[in-house]
């Protein structure tokens, strides 16, 4: 297999916001490498500093200290011609679409071209072309008063390709989305991503948006990166404290633990385990049972994962029971501490 091209490359990057009496370290000593092609997501709470961090992609923010280099090129030392060359391969979409609402629809695909002096003729076949591509060939002339928040996101995705990108950056673009349109939109993504090659960068602090359509995520936890990895060995092994809060609460949805509930554990199965009857199984072969507390499937990856949150019984004997048959067929249970998941 031919070695993956590193068209991001981040070298112990810090940034400390300063004023006379305090400072705030909102990325502290962060390394990472993104792949050229892949789908790359960066998630953790509010505040977690993955906003700061995707801005010194492009270099919206310097770097205290460390490195961004980009397709081998340090941005910090790149000069102001150089920088706005270099940003000319970085697009940008955000949550609040930034859309102009005098202009139409083409009209706003536009404005990137129009700014480094393309033909207006040249513009507009652009333009079409790009409104073709996120399915909005029939809205040029509409107005963005009159699109929906799918529509208009797909709007500034179309903007955001005009220059013909090799990056895409992300930043929290489906949070203001409802679900099916969010799953409407991270399609749409991932389409682009194959067919042109274009690398994406998502930010976000839904662990579903990571899930759907990213092949590698960073987790951060105050500014601090605290997990790297395949979304799905993520997922199905978090090592963090900050991957756990991010991950098990989409298990478990809305806690399923009171102060009853000991012995909890969670487990992850695949392929076509993710849709036998374990459980039946369990009670079939052992005579033991355990309590479900939650459980759900999904998609990583195109493989399909099962998962669960169970209580084991509280009888040593029939607690080893239940162990030694998840183990026997190849499942193996880790133990949940609640307080993390709450």
């Amino acid at each position: 297999m031919a070695e993956q091209k590193i068209i991001y490359q981040l070298n112990h990057v810090s940034k400390i916001f300063r004023d006379k009496n305090s400072e705030v370290i909102a990325v502290d000593d962060i390394s990472l490498e993104i792949h050229e092609g892949e789908i790359f997501g960066i998630i953790g709470m509010s505040g977690a500093g993955k906003s700061t961090l995707v801005r010194m992609l492009n270099r919206l923010e310097e770097v205290t200290s460390g490195e961004v280099i980009f397709d081998g090129k340090k941005l910090g030392e790149l000069s102001p011609k150089e920088t706005r060359a270099t940003r000319k391969q970085i697009a940008m979409i955000f949550q609040s679409f930034n859309l102009l609402s005098q202009k139409t629809v083409l009209a706003n695909v536009e404005i990137p071209l129009k700014l480094i002096g393309v033909s207006k003729e040249e513009r507009k076949e652009i333009a079409r072309e790009k409104l073709k591509i996120v399915g909005l060939e029939d809205k040029v002339n509409a107005y963005p008063a009159q699109l929906s928040g799918g529509q208009k996101q797909r709007v500034a995705i179309a903007r955001a390709l005009a220059m013909n990108p090799r990056v895409l950056l992300c930043d929290e673009a489906t949070s203001a989305l409802d679900p099916k349109i969010t799953e409407e939109i991270l399609s749409l993504l991932q389409d682009i991503n194959e067919r042109l090659n274009l690398t994406i960068v998502i930010i976000t602090h839904e662990m579903n948006v990571v899930e759907k359509i990213c092949n590698r995520v960073a987790i951060v936890d105050n500014g601090k990166l605290a997990e790297l990895g395949e979304v799905k060995d993520v997922f199905a092994k978090p090592q963090s404290d900050a991957a756990k809060h991010i991950i098990l609460p989409t298990i478990a949805g809305d806690n399923p633990f009171d102060e009853t509930n000991k012995n909890c554990y969670r487990i992850v199965f695949n392929g076509r385990a993710a849709t036998e009857p374990v459980i039946a199984n369990l009670v079939k072969r052992t005579g033991e049972s355990v309590n479900i507390l939650s459980a759900n499937t999904r998609s990583i990856g195109g493989i399909g994962y099962g998962q669960m949150i169970v209580e084991f019984p509280e009888d040593p004997t029939a607690h080893k029971v239940v162990l030694d048959y998840f183990t026997s067929i190849g499942i193996q249970p880790v133990a949940i501490d609640k307080e993390v998941v709450i």
